[in-house]
């Protein structure tokens, strides 16, 4: 027993310097959520005596946070409009599609499935000008729908990829009943893929539902108008008043993350549970 104690602490001792990395990482990566916290509920004179601690909770200003809410609440509208409806279309699409090429071959599918996987080569920004003239050429710029349609065909690619993995492991004796049934390729998808396939697709749409909420570059450069912004941009602009209004600006700054971190913290298990499955398939 005696003999056990002395490795028992240098186990600790050893794990230590581990430990204090650790700690050190999530400082460092809470510091600005803490920064956010604090800053949010002090007005300027208390913002600028004092930047780094927190003030007594009687002197919190609450009324931040609602002039906070009235400032980007357009930005959250148009934001939750982008986001929903590019994330619903693209997964629907991308199901339809990883279908196809899971279940049937036609003439020269290979070759056009590795053109479509040259796509995930190309960095997004080679196709920025190219995209900025399509796009003007139909009339699509300053509006939502441009970031709708970007949205959507951005997705689908990477989408694509990791659901016809999925559904070429699903059971072949399901699709056959099926077809045997009578069933529609659109019934195969509704009644077997989707259900089967559901924690990789609620994977694929918190992922592809944070890339839209937190979209900046298309955004910037597609909307003109201010009532037409997004969140990326228009928290932007927030900051380029002549006087800022910092517990204000961080009040904004917090109701605009606030409904990502509600969200992964209802879909924690379904998201992991997507990971894992995505990795012991294929």
């Amino acid at each position: 027993m005696s003999a056990a104690l002395p490795s028992v602490n240098k186990r600790r001792g050893s794990d230590l310097p581990k430990h204090a990395i650790i700690w050190i990482l999530l400082a460092v990566e809470l510091l600005p959520l803490y920064m956010m916290l604090q800053v949010s509920v002090k007005n300027n004179s208390e913002f600028l005596k004092n930047p780094w601690l927190p003030t007594s909770p009687l002197g919190w200003h609450w009324s931040n946070l609602s002039d906070g809410f009235h400032l980007i609440f357009p930005y959250i509208a148009n934001t939750v409009f982008v986001a929903v409806t590019g994330t619903i279309c693209s997964l629907f699409l991308a199901i339809m599609a990883a279908y196809f090429f899971a279940r049937y071959k036609m003439p020269c599918s290979t070759l056009l499935w590795s053109a479509f996987l040259f796509l995930m080569l190309m960095p997004g920004v080679a196709n920025i000008v190219p995209l900025f003239t399509l796009l003007k050429s139909m009339d699509l710029l300053n509006t939502l729908w441009a970031l709708i349609i970007l949205g959507i065909s951005g997705a689908q690619v990477f989408n694509i990829y990791v659901l016809r993995n999925f559904i070429e492991d699903l059971p072949k004796d399901l699709f056959e009943a099926a077809e045997m049934d009578g069933a529609s390729h659109f019934q195969q998808i509704i009644n077997i893929v989707i259900p089967m396939s559901g924690s990789i697709i609620g994977t694929l749409s918190i992922l592809a539902f944070l890339g839209k909420w937190n979209d900046f570059m298309m955004p910037l450069l597609l909307l003109r108008d201010k009532e037409l912004f997004t969140l990326g941009v228009g928290l932007i602009y927030l900051d380029g008043e002549y006087v800022k209004q910092w517990g204000k600006i961080m009040a904004a700054f917090l109701i605009a993350s606030l409904p990502l971190i509600v969200m992964f913290l209802f879909t924690m298990k379904l998201f992991v549970k997507g990971l894992s499955a995505g990795a012991v398939k294929g």
